[in-house]
């Protein structure tokens, strides 16, 4: 029976990674000990589960059908033992978290800095990205994206206040070109644009006037995935660009960027920490949770 379940692990491992250099390695064991693992759960059931190549694995058509049999019943093992782990232990780990390039107020490394010192035994592990995706599936524990873009099958606890968003521009330009009066004249300046990816259309800037939203497609002189590269190009008289206002306050509280616009754009829903529901939640994640709503309280 226990070699039975070892060689499973081992044929899930070789499954997910198609690839018996790689499941050694997440598995901590050596390359000939995956394969000789295999080998003997395939003699035992009498039936081949992958076919090997000198350059790739694949499952076979019987492979196919005990992995998706196997898979789930294993994976609710592996999360029950993990469970009591942790209901034993101290708050520890790895926490893998996705966050939106303009969360300000997530990544200013206040926050960040104080969990980290009350909890000194998890590690973070941030990626700063703007592409949607599913975390689950991407391997993350949580994100944080502004409100209006979470699923309604996540929790999700506010880590921001409401946000707003401007058009902004330095003194210079708007000295030599002047300050536009209406959303809709924005196209008629040089603009300064943002997209998250080079085959995506450029972000349309968005704008409410007497309670309807509405949105301008300013087609931008420069394009670019870098908020910091359009603050920069602003700063320095390129044309007037458009973000989150926390993103853009130093620079507005040193006189090097003015807002524009400002009466059409009220404020909307904040950023959020978001994770799956769990009958049974990480305890490295539910110590992030409950720093960040005590912070919040004080």
């Amino acid at each position: 029976m226990m070699d039975d379940l070892e060689g499973i692990s081992v044929f899930l491992a070789v499954a997910d990674a198609k690839n018996f250099r790689i499941a050694s390695e997440r598995l901590g064991v050596t390359r000939s000990a995956v394969s000789q693992a295999l080998q003997r759960l395939e003699d035992r059931i009498g039936v081949a589960l992958v076919q090997r190549t000198t350059r790739s694995v694949r499952l076979t058509e019987a492979g196919e059908q005990f992995y998706d049999a196997v898979q789930p019943s294993v994976s609710q093992v592996r999360q029950a033992v993990e469970v009591l782990r942790e209901v034993q232990s101290r708050p520890r780990g790895l926490l893998r978290i996705a966050v939106s390039s303009i969360a300000e107020s997530f990544l200013s490394g206040t926050l960040l800095a104080g969990f980290m010192e009350r909890y000194p035994e998890i590690s973070l592990d941030i990626t700063v990205t703007d592409d949607e995706f599913d975390i689950v599936d991407a391997g993350f524990d949580a994100a944080v994206r502004l409100g209006e873009v979470i699923e309604q099958d996540m929790i999700a606890v506010p880590v921001s206040p409401e946000q707003q968003q401007h058009a902004f521009a330095s003194p210079a330009y708007l000295t030599k070109k002047g300050s536009p009066g209406h959303p809709r004249e924005l196209p008629e300046h040089v603009c300064i644009g943002w997209r998250p990816r080079p085959d995506s259309a450029p972000y349309r800037w968005e704008f409410t006037e007497n309670g309807r939203d509405f949105d301008v497609a300013v087609n931008p002189g420069v394009t670019t995935n870098d908020m910091g590269l359009m603050i920069r190009m602003a700063c320095a008289g390129a044309g007037i660009t458009f973000g989150m206002v926390d993103t853009f306050q130093p620079w507005v509280s040193r006189g090097e960027l003015i807002p524009l616009l400002e009466s059409y754009g009220p404020p909307f829903s904040g950023f959020y920490l978001y994770y799956p529901k769990r009958h049974r939640q990480p305890v490295k994640l539910r110590a992030l949770v409950d720093y960040i709503r005590t912070t919040q309280r004080e």
